[in-house]
C-alpha cells in the first residue's frame, strides 16, 4: 500500500467561443491556477478567437503516489 499526496489543485475553466473563421464552439474545459492563465492557454490554441463567455469550475483534488523521499520531507518538518 502506498502513500498518496495531493495534487495542485488547478480550477478548470469553461468557455464558449468564436473561432476566426466564425464558428462557435462550446463547452471548452481548460485547466488553470486562475482565469487568466487558462484564457492564455486557450488563446495558444484558438488564436484570434473571441471569447463569448466563461464560466469557472470548482476545483478538484487527486490524490497521486507520494515517493517515500516526499513522506520523509513531510515527517521530519
Amino acid at each position: 500500500m502506498g502513500f498518496y499526496m495531493q495534487a495542485p489543485m488547478l480550477t478548470k475553466y469553461g468557455f464558449r467561443i468564436r473561432t476566426r473563421v466564425g464558428l462557435v464552439v462550446d463547452n471548452l474545459l481548460i485547466p488553470g491556477r486562475d482565469a487568466s492563465e487558462a484564457e492564455r492557454k486557450l488563446r495558444q490554441i484558438y488564436r484570434g478567437c473571441e471569447i463569448l463567455s466563461r464560466t469557472c469550475q470548482q476545483p478538484s483534488a487527486k490524490a497521486v503516489p507520494a515517493s517515500y523521499e516526499d513522506v520523509i520531507t513531510l515527517i521530519t518538518r
